[in-house]
């Protein structure tokens, strides 16, 4: 597919070799309206070069770049050079790639096989699975899958929250008021009163704290107890979340968790000390971190006991070591920002150069209409719930409609909780926001039903036209703007994906789509495309499917699935 881009950098480094052609890649633009061009190039910096007005420069470079097959013309505007693409090239370039590929459409090895490992997800085990886990889950996994989708060599790990204290805590609940039988039947609710109940009794009997601490020692000292009903609490809680992983189709390649990580943890203490990074303070080892504006790291505490900072260092360490990782990306909430800076750097001191490419994707919280949420009171919204009721919402949709509907309780699904997927995604990951079912049902609107309509419909319309990617079409016959607007937004699809995987933000994916759909509906509203004359048909038909490859691949880069019928 032809890089009209490139071309324009390319031609415009051959007429300005001041500028290097990266500072020329830098400059050049999308301008805010069409109207104005495909690609603009503002000349500013060409003042000093060339010592003439803005505007004159422009218009003098426009004049030597107006001959070129590939545009429709070239024209100043101010202090901006600004290019048309040439309808009917953009129309064959796009459409024949698309046309070729099919749903491979998009892909890049821009990746070139280098591994990526993106740790996502990473619940607490006994601990609820509740909707503010629907971030980390959705938002890590829409990365996996664009860094896939560009051909990186992708692991997906789930670091569970499977050691620490609140282990001490669920122990002791367990011996003072638990019943194994009991924790059986509902695991993660059961485990949860347990959790709130310590809590409550911890705050009137102080010497309950001073247990909880005890049984976490026993724990990390390998005492048989301890350890059996941690394993208990692991594999009952592992059982739970495998559940809603089903419902949300996603998969890991590793489920190793903190307590994975605890037989390496000495050699890093070791080696942080030999290393002279660690002071005593208050009988605790640290690293002091002063001198980089942070507060302290706490490698060991004062009874000997660690904590998740020391079994994130081993982590990274052993997952270099096992993985030899390009990219190590922690899709992990904004509130442990300052934890991971601190990491970091304590990796950096260590002398392991590889720290810089250690990142963590940060994101804003999620709570409910009624507030935000907190495990200790037990004012949890199951994520599995949260699912189910999507579900439950969208088949009563479907159940109103007159016409039989194949599969009616698997679209649901598909679309409800593509719905919960998509609301989730729609919006930059560092913004807080509140889940909203009347929004994020609607098939109307910014929402997953109306994309994944659109994707239906178009599906239809291809086969009520009999389409075959195979015909011959005449490019040519796709020249009016609204047209142009749907070419434009196939085209632009590699690019957006590009942009989200540096950035780390799939929500370019969601809003390209977005606006995919909407453009499509009012093309779709406008123009008559099964009309009688078969090559204006076999034309437009082959733009609906473009923008149905579009569609169908953006929605599977977020996590959806992309239904043929609604």
């Amino acid at each position: 597919m032809i890089n009209f881009k490139e071309l324009i950098i390319n031609k415009l480094h051959d007429n300005i070799p001041e500028l290097e052609i990266e500072e020329i890649e830098r400059l050049v633009e999308t301008p805010p309206s069409y109207d104005m061009g495909d690609y603009a190039f503002p000349v500013f910096q060409l003042a000093k070069i060339f010592r003439k007005a803005p505007p004159m420069i422009a218009t003098e470079l426009a004049e030597k770049l107006q001959d070129s097959e590939y545009f429709e013309k070239v024209e100043a505007l101010g202090a901006y050079v600004n290019f048309f693409v040439n309808k009917n090239t953009y129309a064959d370039t796009v459409l024949t790639d698309v046309l070729e590929k099919g749903y491979d459409y998009g892909k890049s090895d821009l990746g070139a096989n280098r591994r990526v490992i993106v740790e996502y997800s990473s619940p607490n085990i006994a601990k609820p699975f509740h909707i503010g886990h629907i971030r980390t889950t959705v938002i890590g996994n829409s990365i996996k899958k664009i860094y896939d989708y560009l051909g990186y060599d992708t692991i997906a790990i789930n670091h569970l929250g499977d050691y620490g204290t609140q282990f001490g805590m669920l122990i002791t609940a367990m011996k003072h008021w638990g019943d194994e039988e009991v924790v059986r039947q509902d695991p993660i609710r059961e485990l949860l009163k347990l959790y709130v109940k310590i809590n409550e009794e911890m705050e009137e009997d102080p010497t309950l704290r001073e247990e909880t601490r005890e049984w976490f020692k026993k724990l990390e000292d390998k005492d048989p107890e301890a350890v059996r009903l941690w394993n208990f609490f692991r594999e009952e809680s592992i059982k739970e979340f495998e559940r809603v992983y089903e419902l949300l189709d996603i998969e890991f390649d590793s489920y190793a968790g903190e307590a994975f990580y605890s037989d390496y943890m000495d050699d890093v203490i070791n080696e942080i000390e030999d290393k002279g990074l660690t002071v005593e303070s208050q009988g605790a080892e640290i690293v002091d971190l002063e001198e980089y504006g942070m507060p302290p790291l706490i490698v060991k505490k004062s009874d000997g006991t660690t904590i998740y900072a020391t079994r994130d260092l081993t982590a990274a360490i052993y997952r270099k070591n096992k993985y030899d990782f390009y990219k190590n990306i922690y899709v992990v909430g904004n509130q442990q920002k300052l934890h991971f800076q601190q990491f970091f750097k304590v990796l950096e001191l260590m002398g392991h150069e590889w720290a810089k490419d250690c990142v963590h994707v940060e994101f804003g919280t999620v709570s409910t209409e009624d507030g935000a949420l907190s495990t200790r009171k037990g004012n949890v919204l199951f994520l599995e719930d949260v699912l189910m009721k999507a579900k439950d919402g969208i088949l009563e949709i479907l159940n109103n409609r007159e016409r039989e509907i194949e599969n009616k309780d698997k679209l649901a699904e598909q679309i409800g909780i593509g719905a919960v997927i998509f609301q989730e995604l729609f919006n930059d990951r560092i913004k807080d926001y509140v889940f909203d079912w009347d929004k994020t049902l609607s098939f109307e609107g910014d929402t997953g039903p109306y994309v994944q309509y659109t994707h239906a419909r178009i599906h239809s319309l291809l086969e009520k036209g009999a389409f075959n990617p195979a015909d011959s079409v005449d490019f040519a016959l796709l020249s009016s703007e609204e047209e142009l607007d749907i070419l434009r937004l196939i085209y632009n699809f590699q690019s957006v994906v590009i942009d989200a995987h540096e950035k780390y933000q799939p929500y370019f994916v969601t809003r390209h789509i977005v606006e995919l759909a909407k453009a499509f509906n009012k093309y779709y509203n406008t123009t008559s495309i099964l009309v009688d004359d078969e090559e204006v048909k076999k034309a437009r038909l082959a733009l609906s499917y473009g923008a149905k490859v579009v569609i169908h691949n953006g929605l599977g880069l977020l996590g959806m699935v992309a239904p043929e019928r609604m």
